[in-house]
C-alpha cells in the first residue's frame, strides 16, 4: 500500500511560479509511475504531467507544456511539480497519483488527497 500526500499549493498571482511536492511512504516508491493530475471547479478531473519509475521520461498535457516540469527523488521518496508561468486557469485542485507499467494519465492505483492552487491578483 502506497500513501501519498501533496504539499506546496497556495495563492499566486498570474506569471508566479510554485513548486509542488508529493511524499510517498508505505511501499517501495521507485517501482511506481508518478502522474499530476487538476481538477478545477465545474470540471472533470485532467491528468497535467507523469514520470516513469524506470528512466524517468516524462509526458505533460499541451496546456502545461512549456510550464510545468515534474521530476523525481527516489532516494527521498518525493515527485515535484515545478510550475512556472501560472496562468488564472491553473486554478484547480491538485493530485499525485501512482501506477504500474507505464506513465499515463489512466489506472492509477493510488491517490493522494490534494493540494489547492489559486492563481489569482
Amino acid at each position: 500500500q502506497l500513501q501519498l500526500v501533496e504539499s506546496g499549493g497556495g495563492l499566486v498571482q498570474p506569471g508566479g511560479s510554485l513548486r509542488l511536492s508529493c511524499a510517498a511512504s508505505g511501499s517501495t516508491f521507485a517501482v511506481y509511475n508518478i502522474g499530476w493530475f487538476r481538477q478545477a471547479p465545474g470540471k472533470e478531473r485532467e491528468g497535467v504531467a507523469c514520470i516513469s519509475s524506470h528512466d524517468t521520461s516524462t509526458n505533460y498535457a499541451d496546456s502545461v507544456k512549456g510550464r510545468f516540469t515534474v521530476s523525481r527523488d527516489n532516494a527521498n521518496n518525493t515527485v515535484y511539480l515545478q510550475m512556472n508561468s501560472l496562468k488564472p486557469e491553473d486554478t484547480a485542485v491538485y493530485y499525485c497519483a501512482a501506477k504500474f507499467f507505464t506513465c499515463g494519465f489512466d489506472g492509477m492505483n493510488y491517490w493522494g488527497k490534494g493540494t489547492l492552487v489559486t492563481v489569482s491578483s
